[in-house]
């Protein structure tokens, strides 16, 4: 591994040991790629992973219908805070917007959660519901949360909102929702590229 990540554009001739047990050697070069400021070579090859050790450190528990839905409602809701947790650092700046992901990214995540199986993908899945859900309800013009604010400051003020403070709303939401999508787009590219 060292030796591989050290040899950027370099041939190596590396001894391969087959499950078979025969040995090959092989001449590969590493492609070079930029981690920080420092060139690295990476073959795209990484460890064989034993599915007799991963079973022996695997531990099965089952809950009761009742339990498992308290276990869930709390999971959900910790999942939940630590999103918005994660989204008013990046507000503030101790969090990189580089880790804001968009639908490439997602999407990439989504296919390598489905070859772990279907407990990754649908833990995937669950996480990514989750997130929405919360951004949904954030308090932005046009989404779900926008909704709920106009209704709260109606219940306050006694009346609508008026057309004029709903356009603006509307106005500022689309320029927000443009602004965050922008961003999530650009983290994709930028990881494509970077690879």
């Amino acid at each position: 591994m060292r030796a591989i990540r050290a040899a950027p554009g370099v041939g190596l001739e590396l001894a391969v040991q087959r499950a078979d047990g025969t040995s090959v050697k092989i001449t590969v070069t590493p492609d070079s790629v930029t981690e920080g400021e420092v060139a690295i070579g990476r073959i795209g090859a990484g460890p064989r992973v034993d599915d007799q050790a991963v079973a022996e450190l695997t531990h099965v528990v089952s809950y009761g219908p009742v339990e498992s839905l308290a276990r869930a409602a709390a999971k959900t809701w910790d999942t939940a805070t630590f999103s918005l947790k994660m989204l008013g650092k990046m507000i503030v700046g101790e969090v990189s917007l580089r880790n804001l992901s968009g639908p490439i990214t997602i999407a990439d995540y989504a296919g390598q959660s489905a070859q772990n199986g279907w407990v990754s993908y649908l833990l995937f899945l669950a996480l990514i519901s989750i997130s929405l859900g919360v951004l949904n309800l954030l308090p932005i013009p046009l989404l779900d949360g926008g909704h709920l604010m106009y209704y709260t400051v109606e219940i306050f003020k006694g009346s609508p909102v008026s057309d004029r403070a709903m356009e603006l709303g509307q106005q500022v939401g689309v320029a927000l929702l443009f602004t965050l999508m922008a961003f999530a787009l650009y983290n994709d590219i930028n990881r494509l590229i970077s690879g």
